[in-house]
């Protein structure tokens, strides 16, 4: 089976992050047993997904990870021209499906290769990492990643196969989603002394979340080497209200914090913490049952510095040959490998362009490319 066909297989599978990954474990899991691979199940809590790992020759240290994501971003409201869980090519030189790019198309290149590295024997193994819920706050991969940790040899690099173009990526920012709930005392909007809108005061929290970006730029805290400099704080969905004449006694807005590697996400949350504690000290002034509160609705998904990273980047030029390493906005799990000290990059077939896109597609001519760095990464480790 050739990476395209591979995709094809994996694309069928609607694993959208509300649902289920079994399905796709299940046959992952059946094509590894076919060819005498051990792979280990690291499940959610209730059961319904899982991350699935598998090593790929010998159990000693010194092996490369490749990880990727199982899940995929809904198609709700998208204006699709085909079926997006079936692959589709139009002869346009490109594959259209929902996670074509992002990031089955770097599964099926790692899956469809296995038989060759089977073949090459192997003198350091290669890991294939493959999680659940990375869209949804890279949920699933901490738990794996502890089970690769604590049951096998160490490896001595991690790649994370994100879309990149097949270019090296050295560094990402780090990622919290949160809900901040506004409560007020609703009364008629003729008799505005009584109430205390909630959506007046969500509306003076939200502009603050904006105002502290510019803040971080005044400040000098940027990293040019990212297209986005600064860390970022966006505000993308707001409900609140019942009617308009009633001060609205509720306001629920959610947002999110994209720290650069050089930031902290408790000191940028804090500014607006802060903040939120002096308008809720205005509004219980008025009405002492009023509130605000603000839950994480993610563990903080770390940042990956462009630190101790020189080996694995080293064997990419060696693969791909010397090209500029650089650095994106989104938030990947390559930060958690490397908090627990794993030397990681992002490197994959695709553009973030198509990423989450209606018509979502990936290059032939890209997968090829990745068909390629796995062939000269089972070369590299049958040395």
């Amino acid at each position: 089976m050739n990476a395209a066909e591979m995709l094809e297989r994996l694309v069928g599978f609607a694993t959208v992050s509300r649902d289920s990954n079994l399905d796709l474990i299940a046959f992952v899991e059946s094509y590894l047993d076919e060819h005498g691979v051990k792979h280990w199940r690291v499940e959610s809590d209730d059961g319904k997904k899982a991350n699935l790992l598998a090593r790929i020759g010998p159990d000693v240290e010194g092996g490369v990870v490749l990880s990727g994501h199982t899940d995929v971003v809904p198609v709700d409201g998208q204006p699709w021209s085909t079926d997006p869980f079936t692959l589709v090519d139009k002869g346009d030189g490109r594959l259209y499906g929902r996670g074509t790019c992002d990031m089955k198309g770097f599964i099926a290149c790692a899956l469809a290769q296995l038989p060759e590295w089977k073949a090459h024997g192997l003198t350091k193994p290669i890991y294939l990492a493959l999680s659940y819920d990375e869209e949804v706050g890279c949920i699933g991969a901490p738990r794996m990643i502890e089970r690769l940790m604590a049951d096998h040899p160490r490896p001595a690099a991690v790649i994370v196969g994100e879309p990149t173009m097949m270019q090296p990526v050295v560094a990402h920012k780090g990622a919290t989603n949160l809900r901040t709930t506004v409560t007020g005392r609703a009364s008629h909007s003729s008799q505005v002394d009584q109430g205390v809108s909630a959506i007046h005061v969500a509306a003076r929290l939200v502009t603050k979340i904006e105002d502290v970006m510019s803040e971080l730029r005044a400040e000098g805290r940027v990293d040019e080497a990212f297209n986005v400099a600064h860390s970022s704080l966006h505000v993308g969905k707001i409900a609140g209200g019942t009617a308009i004449n009633i001060m609205a006694r509720e306001c629920t807005f959610e947002w999110e914090i994209r720290h650069l590697p050089s930031d902290r996400f408790e000191e940028l949350f804090e500014r607006v913490n802060a903040f939120a504690a002096e308008l809720e000290a205005e509004m219980q002034r008025r009405a002492p049952e009023t509130s605000i509160v603000t839950e994480a609705l993610n563990v903080t998904v770390p940042a990956l510095a462009d630190d101790n990273n020189a080996e694995v980047l080293a064997l990419c030029h060696e693969l791909l040959g010397e090209q500029p390493s650089g650095a994106v906005a989104y938030a990947t799990e390559a930060g958690q490998f490397q908090r627990v000290g794993l030397p990681t990059v992002i490197c994959g077939p695709g553009s973030i362009r198509q990423a989450h896109q209606p018509d979502e597609y990936i290059e032939i001519e890209q997968l090829a490319a990745g068909t390629r760095f796995m062939q000269s990464l089972g070369r590299r480790l049958g040395q």
